[in-house]
């Protein structure tokens, strides 16, 4: 993976970060976290699904979106939470030296 595509995740959750911040009534982001934790919860696992679902019937288009929903909805939900995909990062450092 190239810098320039792991900077587009590092822009997508500052994105994420703001419309949480700064709720906007166009923004799906901000609708989605208006919902609360539970359905955000649920989109990560209907998205989780529907990757596992792609993945077996060999739809490599329909896995990679469905793989980028999956990590917006996992951003979201991090982040809702207080958390970032740099706290993931740090933890699977720590089991990948252990």
């Amino acid at each position: 993976m190239s810098d320039q595509e792991l900077e587009f995740l590092n822009t997508l959750e500052r994105v994420i970060i703001d419309r949480l911040e700064n709720p906007d009534v166009k923004s799906y982001t901000s609708s989605l976290a208006a919902s609360g934790n539970k359905r955000i919860a649920q989109k990560v696992g209907e998205e989780a699904v529907e990757l596992a679902l792609a993945s077996v019937a060999g739809d490599r288009d329909e896995t990679l979106n469905e793989a980028a929903d999956l990590v917006y909805h996992l951003l979201v939900l991090l982040n809702r939470q207080g958390l970032q995909l740099a706290d993931v990062v740090r933890t699977l450092e720590g089991r990948h030296a252990d």
